[in-house]
């Protein structure tokens, strides 16, 4: 479940929507089942989401001040890919960059218009609120692989100056008793409110940092949790928002996310190193390595460590996390956990897997290798983990 907020709160969100004069916000539509419809194979993504939803706003505090990036091709989020993430940051970078004299006639009209620069996106502009203007930026996404792009989103934008708040939902805006409006309605609010930093989630009630949250259900509509964080805010009548968090080091002009070899593995009571040696076979760019409790191996298990050893002498970054929920690595706590630091493993405190993945790949895209990529993976980029001290 996720964590209820804890004190000090800080003041409450106003219970309004923005007033007139606030900045509207940018939708980047991915796909995703929130406006998916029904084919002779089963639910599909649909362009249609973005018009309906315009509609739906239409009359609020936020009508005419909407604008909206229907990527294409839309996607289910299980086949979501690095190129996927990057062409969100793309789009949430160009439209940020964009000069608002550029979309002048066109926010006029309110008409549908070709992005003739981008290609593979459709922008609609419900009011005057052109490219570079808008106060926040939302993403609707699949819930798949929800948890993994907001990371990628985090690292590669940790210079964005404004909001970015991912949501999605369980059931189909068209469904009877979706989740889709709730969650959108809480998305926008969140963008908006001036209170929402970096990269965050709105799923459930709840706005959770986004790098820090892991799907937990398949169903229900608090499908997402951040076992390692507390949320950063509750919706209700007002909002309750918890103190800011600590940022991360950030990063300075990324380069795009490109597709790298990087395996996640579970340990489990019983593996060999046969069994170990054959799944790094060939050796990766970068090993997750999911242990027990802070960061334990079978280190009994005749050339198990070896077998670790021989990957980082290769050049294979072996990144060790824990199957745990909350908690993070502390490898050398105990002797069984001591043998992955002397093979050369480091520790990924307490990211979740998603963010860890997610970390190395962007840490590939960089250039970096080896040692080198280690040595990031235990240093926060943008708030994914706790890098402090134990006891402090």
């Amino acid at each position: 479940m996720t964590p209820a907020l804890v004190a000090p709160i800080m003041p409450a969100m106003p219970a309004a929507m923005p007033s007139e004069s606030a900045p509207g916000v940018h939708i980047t539509y991915t796909g995703g089942t929130i406006g998916m419809i029904d084919s002779p194979h089963g639910l599909v993504p649909s362009a249609e989401l973005g018009e309906r939803l315009l509609a739906h706003f239409k009359g609020t505090d936020l009508d005419g001040r909407i604008s909206l990036t229907v990527l294409d091709p839309l996607i289910d989020s299980a086949n979501a890919t690095p190129d996927s993430w990057q062409a969100i940051v793309d789009d949430l970078r160009e439209h940020r960059a964009a000069a608002p004299a550029e979309s002048a006639a066109d926010s006029e009209s309110g008409q549908s218009a070709e992005n003739g620069g981008n290609a593979g996106r459709a922008e609609r502009r419900g009011s005057a609120e052109g490219p570079g203007t808008a106060g926040g930026y939302v993403v609707l996404h699949g819930t798949d692989t929800m948890a993994y792009t907001s990371a990628a989103l985090s690292y590669a934008l940790t210079d964005f100056d404004r909001p970015i708040v991912v949501t999605g939902s369980q059931l189909p805006l068209g469904v009877v008793g979706s989740d889709a409006i709730p969650n959108v309605t809480g998305a926008l609010r969140a963008a908006t409110s001036g209170l929402a930093p970096g990269v965050s989630v709105f799923f459930g009630h709840h706005l959770l940092a986004g790098n820090r949250i892991t799907k937990t259900s398949s169903w229900a509509f608090d499908g997402f949790s951040s076992p390692g964080a507390e949320p950063l805010a509750a919706a209700g009548a007002p909002w309750r928002w918890a103190p800011s968090r600590a940022s991360g080091a950030g990063w300075s002009r990324p380069l795009p996310y490109a597709r790298h070899d990087v395996v996640v593995i579970d340990l489990v009571p019983g593996i060999t190193a046969a069994r170990l040696e054959a799944m790094l076979t060939p050796r990766p760019d970068a090993v997750i390595l999911r242990a027990f409790g802070v960061g334990n191996i079978p280190d009994g298990e005749p050339g198990l460590t070896d077998v670790l050893a021989s990957a980082i002498g290769a050049g294979t970054a072996v990144v060790v996390i824990s199957q745990c929920h909350q908690g993070g690595v502390r490898l050398g706590r105990y002797a069984a956990g001591d043998a992955l630091a002397r093979a050369g493993a480091v520790g990924g405190a307490d990211m979740t897997p998603e963010a860890a993945y997610v970390k190395a790949v962007f840490l590939l895209s960089q250039g970096l290798r080896g040692s080198g990529l280690a040595a990031w993976m235990g240093r926060s980029i943008a708030g994914e983990l706790d890098d402090r001290p134990a006891g402090a």
